[in-house]
């Protein structure tokens, strides 16, 4: 028989399906009708867990799980209608992606094209390392070139993405978050604070606009970075700049 089609809604949750553990979550709660238990099962916190089926649930435009609290049953948590959905949806998507890519032989290449997003700034990065500091985590990524680069996420968001050195992903941030400055600018002229990051290059293109404008840094290993030069820059094709972002514009994605 075949499936309804799945609401738009819906579908804009299951578009998020390959870039995290979400939809794990909904399985195991699926299994063991528990949120604590499938958090323990998945190895992540209960927080973690709540915070999986509230970003679906939000995705969606309706809840994925409802809860019963107590009872003779002693309660417990149950995917809904849309739950099941979501996760048959996703089981035939992941077979169906499986199966083109085996009869293509696509690489890893070919696996990115599935993220759709605004932000300009796609950087393949791997996870070097990462630590607590002041209830966030700071990631480590290594930037082909041999620069690295700093994120700045929450808890939940690392165990979700199922972070850990060697981790493949993509750092992300918008064009309007990057000032792009003269490699000779004095500490003092940065925009950001000390947990900036600054990335060194060469320009390929500026903005000649008396107010300044956008400007594309060349990396070493053939990473490009846009951002915005500010008025008075002097920058010029071929000239060494540095790309400053702050680590909490920097966003870490799964294309796999």
């Amino acid at each position: 028989m075949n499936q309804p089609a799945l609401p738009p809604a819906l579908a804009d949750a299951l578009g998020h399906a390959a870039s995290d553990r979400r939809l794990e979550v909904l399985r195991r709660l699926a299994a063991c009708g528990s949120i604590s238990q499938a958090a323990r099962d998945g190895g992540i916190s209960y927080k973690a867990a709540w915070q999986a089926i509230d970003t679906l649930g939000n995705l969606a435009g309706t809840p994925v799980v409802t809860t019963a609290v107590g009872g003779s049953g002693g309660g417990g948590a149950r995917l809904t209608p849309a739950g099941e959905r979501l996760l048959a949806a996703a089981d035939a998507l992941a077979r169906a992606r499986g199966d083109v890519l085996a009869r293509l032989g696509a690489g890893a290449a070919m696996a990115t094209t599935g993220l759709r997003t605004s932000l300009r700034n796609q950087l393949p990065a791997t996870v070097v390392a990462w630590r607590r500091t002041s209830g966030f985590v700071t990631v480590t990524l290594a930037l082909g070139g041999g620069q690295a680069l700093t994120a700045r996420i929450t808890r939940e968001s690392t165990e979700l993405l199922g972070l850990a050195p060697g981790r493949s992903v993509l750092a992300l941030f918008k064009a309007t978050a990057v000032r792009i400055e003269p490699a000779t600018a004095g500490t003092g002229s940065l925009a950001s604070g000390p947990d900036a990051n600054r990335l060194s290059g060469t320009v390929v293109r500026a903005s000649r606009a008396a107010g300044g404008g956008e400007c594309s840094l060349a990396l070493p290993g053939g990473l490009r970075v846009v951002g915005f030069a500010p008025a008075g820059h002097g920058l010029r094709a071929g000239a060494a700049a540095r790309a400053v972002v702050d680590e909490a514009a920097v966003v870490v994605g799964l294309a796999d």
